[in-house]
């Protein structure tokens, strides 16, 4: 498989270069985001080589910035930041952008874990790889079939589930901490229904101004960091252990 632009480029020699089995960069590139490449592949010991402007200009529509990368498998390493209790589900997310900026939000979130209902969402393509600026190299991505089943086996492990929807409950008038799933759904129709009943609970953001609703990572990036904001908080406040209790 192959992966194109500085920002995942980067972020797979970093986090998985075990997998990167070579670099083509444009000849002409000589600035610092090059020589960062070029230093990251010298030291995992990555071939580079030299990409022709007949090579670059062959890959069509695809935005490269004259850096590409081919790898050899698609497995993902997670931060050591993630809160393994903290999931999302997104189900129906169709512009593969869209999916790209959802698990950037969830990265930057630290959530622990995301999956993705392969029937009717965009596929994990370059262009989603792009958009995410590295952010899907650091998260556990996990393609799903039946969103039922995931809520379930979560709802049995402990988790509570709560459901992205423009009818719910106000998201800081319900209590996010401790082991969550949230759902997100897709750009046209949200939730499946089905989604929706098996939900613990729906959450909305007050739409106070004329339009009717976000884009779908603005909504999530709003949900989850409120999600943050308890989690933290709650942290904080909690009474540190004294030494040898």
């Amino acid at each position: 498989m192959q992966i194109y632009g500085f920002h995942p480029v980067r972020e797979a020699l970093r986090h998985r270069p075990h997998e990167v089995q070579s670099v083509w960069l444009a000849r002409a590139r000589k600035d610092p985001r090059s020589r960062q490449i070029l230093d990251l592949c010298r030291r995992h010991r990555v071939e580079v080589l030299a990409a022709s402007r007949e090579m670059l200009e062959g890959l069509g529509e695809v935005v490269h910035n004259g850096c590409i990368a081919e790898l050899s498998g698609v497995s993902r390493a997670v931060t050591s930041f993630a809160d393994p209790q903290l999931q999302v589900l997104i189900e129906d997310v169709q512009d593969p952008r869209n999916l790209g900026a959802l698990l950037r939000v969830c990265e930057g979130a630290g959530v622990g874990g995301v999956r993705i209902r392969d029937r009717g969402s965009a596929p994990l393509s370059n262009v989603a790889l792009k958009t995410s600026a590295g952010a899907a190299e650091l998260l556990e991505v996990q393609r799903i079939t039946n969103s039922a089943q995931e809520i379930r086996e979560l709802q049995d492990q402990g988790y509570w589930v709560y459901g992205a929807d423009a009818e719910g409950e106000l998201i800081w008038e319900v209590d996010l901490c401790g082991p969550i799933l949230l759902c997100i759904g897709g750009e046209e129709k949200g939730l499946r229904q089905r989604t929706r009943q098996l939900c613990d609970r729906l959450v909305s953001l007050p739409m106070r101004g004329q339009v009717s609703s976000l884009n779908v990572a603005t909504a999530a990036a709003a949900l989850l960091y409120e999600a943050v904001r308890q989690r933290m908080s709650q942290n904080a406040s909690q009474p540190l252990q004294e030494e040898g209790a």
